[in-house]
């Protein structure tokens, strides 16, 4: 009978434990299996192109590794949200989007499809972002203080667009009207684009566009600006007063756009793309695209880019409840 030595044995039982699934269920990314980067908005809005350049990055960082952009509007965000909180954990689903999903739906639903914090990993904060209040070129009205005499003048005959209910545009509208006493008719669309779309035709009067979006319709005649609604000027826009600065205050709560996991992501993983997010956030290409947006870069990566989130659900608490605004 062969004889074993105790070092011989235990090298064998070693030898025999499950390291693979281990070393597998770290991997990132695996080959073969495309990164789907989920976006809870129609295609060509603002956070869309920003996400296609990110995954452009995040291919060429990776090697090739395919990463492919999904989009998923609609609902509040919780159709593309619920995509990625089903997913698996290995970082090949993640969810691009705005402020509104965990920090300002959490406070105007009673009931979420979702658990904001449990379903989710925060692993990037890509940019702060804000929205400018824009009008058709023909609007009747060429600032926020001539908008708000025209208002008054001709209750409930203006309309509002927001790129979706309890969106950012949604809560600036409310407050608008909370703070002037003005009256608006609130007209949620199904994504940016739709909501742009609806203000050059003339469908509604007003929008809280981002401002990447708002920018380009400016300077390009599509719309006029009226404030922007940031504690200071957008740098792109630097003619065009805050709404601030004209006599209206509180609708100045900057924004974001980041990426999440799902909420069983294994640490190692969310780590991995953590980092490569953050890398790829704080280079110059995406830093050139966010600043030509009129936005400010970030890169903020996971555990940083988790206490902003926190933060922020409570601020837009305060707002969200003050405005008495609820969508169940």
């Amino acid at each position: 009978m062969r004889s074993f030595s105790r070092r011989g044995l235990l090298a064998l039982s070693l030898a025999a434990l499950p390291f693979a699934p281990v070393r597998a269920q770290d991997a990132f990314p695996i080959p073969g299996k495309p990164i789907r980067m989920i976006v809870p908005f129609s295609a060509g809005s603002g956070s869309d192109v920003t996400v296609r350049v990110l995954a452009k990055l995040m291919t060429e960082e990776l090697g090739g590794h395919p990463v492919v952009v999904e989009n998923r509007p609609g609902a509040g965000t919780f159709i593309g949200a619920q995509e990625v909180a089903r997913a698996p954990g290995d970082g090949h689903t993640l969810l691009y989007t705005i402020v509104v999903t965990h920090t300002q739906n959490p406070h105007l639903y009673a009931k979420l499809p979702y658990d904001p914090v449990k379903d989710y990993t925060p692993l990037v904060q890509v940019m702060k972002s804000a929205t400018v209040l824009i009008a058709p070129p023909n609007a009747p009205f060429n600032n926020v203080k001539e908008l708000v005499a025209y208002a008054k003048a001709h209750p409930g005959k203006l309309s509002y667009a927001s790129y979706a209910q309890g969106s950012t545009s949604h809560l600036n509208g409310e407050l608008l009207k909370m703070r002037t006493g003005i009256d608006m008719v609130h007209i949620p669309y199904k994504g940016t684009a739709d909501a742009s779309r609806a203000l050059m035709a003339g469908d509604v009067q007003l929008y809280f566009d981002g401002t990447a979006s708002a920018v380009e319709a400016i300077k390009a005649g599509r719309a006029k600006g009226l404030g922007a609604a940031t504690p200071t000027r957008v740098s792109v826009l630097a003619d065009l007063p805050t709404i601030a600065e004209q006599g209206v205050p509180g609708l100045d709560i900057v924004g974001w756009q980041g990426v999440f996991g799902p909420g069983n992501m294994p640490p190692a993983v969310a780590k991995k793309v953590s980092d490569l997010l953050s890398k790829i956030a704080r280079g110059p290409e995406i830093l050139k695209l966010v600043q030509l947006q009129g936005n400010e870069p970030s890169g903020a990566p996971a555990a940083e880019f988790a206490a902003i989130v926190r933060a922020d659900s409570e601020r837009w608490g305060e707002v969200i409840r003050a405005a008495k605004i609820r969508l169940d």
